[in-house]
């Protein structure tokens, strides 16, 4: 899966919680999340730098807010697909270990075919995604 698909895969999906995302959907879409926000944050400081408060603070807020539902869905999906519940995300409230076990599990390849959270994104599921 591209940037492009993983992208559209992450905001059509925006709010669902359940089923399973493959690594390359997570990552892809970190990044284009990442990148949503660094630019108005850049932008804003730029702007902060004159003398300002305006358009790109506001937008770097909006931005956030707009993404926090589907990036918090795809990283209960992610964990579906490495086979563990999303109360795991609970254990990012443990200072840095937390986050450390956190990273790893993103890391960690899907397991192979069903699990209780469903089956393996497929080839032709992710195809559907896009129809």
């Amino acid at each position: 899966m591209g940037f492009v698909e993983a992208v559209k895969s992450g905001l059509k999906n925006y709010a669902t919680f359940s089923g399973r995302a493959t690594r390359s959907e997570f990552w892809w879409f970190q990044l284009f999340q990442f990148i949503a926000i660094l630019i108005p944050a850049i932008l804003s400081i730029t702007e902060a730098n004159n003398g300002s408060f305006g358009i790109f603070s506001i937008l770097q807020v909006l931005i956030s807010l707009g993404l926090i539902l589907p990036s918090l869905a795809l990283s209960f999906r992610r964990l579906h697909d490495t086979n563990r519940s999303a109360w795991w995300l609970l254990i990012n409230l443990v200072p840095l270990i937390g986050g450390i076990v956190l990273l790893v599990f993103y890391c960690l390849k899907g397991t192979e075919g069903p699990n209780k959270y469903g089956g393996g994104p497929t080839t032709a599921q992710i195809a559907e995604t896009f129809q």
